[in-house]
């Protein structure tokens, strides 16, 4: 119970639990996206490196986990295809465009550096990979583009307030105002203060990419690294009424695998060893919404696009989303040559 002495009063213990309580409500409210942020801020930049460290990423057409390939196979049936004929044609130059946008994206979203554009470009490139490579994702929610596209909107909105160098020239901009200086003077001021700011992060940026691109990538074994050419390297001639698409049985080791084109189709196929004299041939492409699985590693493919995981030896779904098999063919030893047969009906 309060008591008083003349007009004076004691407030209630209460009164200042309450009022804590609202201070700490309060400070919650502003910092509610901060969690969102951090997030997809460190994943961007993760996503950044990791592009650029995978000796796969800028392989080119000869290797079904490059860009390349992955921009080819979403082509067909993204309702933006045409939109990737430019890719198509300088892969490199798209591929280290996405991987440094990406890093750009994280950067400035994890310092809260013109926060509201980095959350556009991060939205604008989950936009562009929902439409490119998971459009027909079906369920629609096993698709993870289109729930980042959703997460940057918030910080599209709200921008980086709190916790962050836009916070600080904001913070700062009010104590100039309050001192009377000009607007025009307080504007320049925190523009070229940003402007500094995003320079010397997006050199940092640039150079540990650059760096990472140079010496963090893991090579590639001979027969798969870009450019190398193969002892003998298999015929793609249409299997009927011309010469039978081959590999040389040395290049497939136990637990390896070889890469031959489809004559049907075109598309990647990998030639594998699962056990001593025992081979098979499969399908690169996902049974779950058509990106290009990465070559067999460790007795399983996985699909970079959603995660699906494929036993190497049968093709069989060890991991979702993917619910079919990938397709496989049947592969005759003649001698020292490896024929690929036709595809099996399922």
């Amino acid at each position: 119970m309060a008591t008083g002495t003349g007009t004076g009063t004691v407030p209630h213990e209460g009164s200042g639990t309450a009022a804590r309580i609202g201070q700490w409500k309060a400070t919650a409210s502003r910092l509610a996206l901060l969690p969102l942020r951090l997030f997809l801020g460190v994943t961007f930049v993760y996503a950044g490196f990791d592009k650029l460290s995978d000796a796969h990423y800028l392989a080119g057409a000869g290797d079904a986990a490059s860009f390349y390939s992955q921009t080819r196979a979403a082509r067909a049936g993204s309702p933006i295809g045409w939109t990737l004929a430019p890719a198509l044609h300088a892969p490199t130059f798209f591929g280290l465009l996405i991987a440094f946008g990406e890093l750009a994206v994280g950067l400035g979203t994890l310092f809260g550096l013109w926060g509201r554009i980095a959350a556009l470009g991060g939205a604008l490139l989950s936009a562009t990979l929902w439409l490119s490579v998971s459009f027909h994702t079906t369920p629609y929610y096993l698709g993870n583009d289109l729930a980042y596209l959703m997460a940057w909107t918030p910080l599209v909105l709200a921008g980086t307030p709190y916790l962050s160098v836009d916070g600080y020239l904001a913070a700062r901009a009010a104590r100039d105002r309050a001192r009377g200086l000009a607007e025009d003077a307080v504007r320049r001021r925190a523009l070229l203060d940003g402007g500094i700011a995003a320079v010397a992060l997006g050199g940092a940026g640039l150079l540990s990419g650059s760096l990472t691109a140079a010496f963090g990538r893991e090579d590639l074994p001979p027969a798969a690294a870009p450019g190398a050419a193969a002892p003998t390297p298999p015929s793609a001639a249409p299997q009927s009424g011309g010469p039978a698409v081959t590999v040389p049985a040395a290049q497939v080791p136990v637990g390896g695998s070889a890469t031959v084109k489809d004559p049907a189709s075109g598309d990647a196929v990998y030639i594998v060893q699962p056990a001593a004299g025992k081979y098979t041939a499969l399908s690169s492409v996902c049974t779950h919404s058509g990106c290009a699985v990465n070559p067999p590693k460790d007795g399983r493919l996985y699909c970079p696009c959603h995660g699906s995981t494929f036993d190497a030896a049968t093709g069989a779904v060890i991991n979702g989303p993917a619910v079919k098999p990938l397709p496989h063919y049947t592969v005759t030893k003649n001698g020292e040559q490896l024929e690929l047969g036709p595809q099996q009906q399922a």
